[in-house]
């Protein structure tokens, strides 16, 4: 049963692109309830740079755990606040990205993960 509801707007993807950059479970929600029904470019090629950047930041967050374990200093303690920040910052440049409905890459690893995740 469908109603004609005023508020019912074309999503062309813009959704499913924006969610996929709140951390992973934000990319798990987008690609297994918005983006099944409504494929798009737009959602393909954020979902493809968000899940690179989210596991990125898993392999750096586990290595950076595992150096500091070996080696106590403080200075390996810096570099992952370090990492967080430029985390939070491509997060933020990947969302305004999605929102303004570009396909722009992310620095460093936007034009690898087209690439790395050619089936999403």
């Amino acid at each position: 049963m469908e109603t004609n509801s005023p508020f019912k707007t074309a999503d062309s993807g813009k959704n499913a692109a924006i969610v996929s950059y709140i951390f992973l479970i934000g990319w798990l929600v987008s690609y297994f309830a918005m983006y099944k029904d409504n494929k798009t470019a737009l959602s393909s090629y954020h979902l493809r740079q968000s899940l690179l950047l989210h596991l990125g930041m898993i392999v750096l967050n586990v290595a950076i755990t595992i150096i500091i374990m070996i080696v106590p200093t403080a200075l390996f303690g810096y570099l992952s606040y370090l990492v967080y920040i430029l985390y939070i910052i491509f997060i933020i440049l990947g969302a305004v990205s999605a929102n303004n409905s570009e396909q722009k890459p992310l620095p460093l690893i936007g034009d690898k993960a087209q690439t790395m995740f050619p089936s999403i």
